[in-house]
């Protein structure tokens, strides 16, 4: 017995919109920056199954993602990894008091600076000392 396998070849972002699309996960809110934004380009064709937005900033779309999330639907955000600074108080908020569904954050890197302005992002190593930071 052969099993004919439909092969796709996906570039990263394409594979997180079809990955959050296959998970089942059902709010999806981001603010819009290269490399991040092409994640968000894909994920309209699932429009059936889950609802997507762009958000006016990072701290609310992490916010509408974790609100979701404390809801019991699973949800993910995603933002370029200098704007896990501006979204840091709902970030902390969610270590702090857990999640309810699946809470996802996309933090795209941009290491050779074609569309940032600086490489750095000293929260990130901040981050990892929250109390239940692994569980997100």
């Amino acid at each position: 017995m052969v099993i004919q396998l439909d092969r796709h070849l996906l570039s990263g972002n394409e594979a997180i919109a079809r990955g959050a699309y296959e998970a089942g996960v059902k709010v999806c809110s981001a603010y819009p920056g290269t490399p991040s934004t092409e994640i968000f380009e894909e994920l309209p064709q699932y429009k059936d199954a889950l609802y997507c937005e762009w958000a006016p900033n990072e701290k609310v779309a992490t916010e509408v993602a974790y609100g979701a999330s404390i809801a019991g639907v699973r949800s993910l955000c995603a933002m370029k990894h200098v704007g896990v600074n501006v979204a840091a108080d709902p970030i902390f908020t969610a270590a702090y008091n857990g999640v309810g569904g699946g809470f996802v954050i996309v933090s795209a890197d941009d290491p050779s600076m074609h569309s940032s302005e600086r490489a750095g992002q000293p929260l990130l190593c901040q981050i990892g000392q929250a109390p239940h930071a692994g569980a997100l």
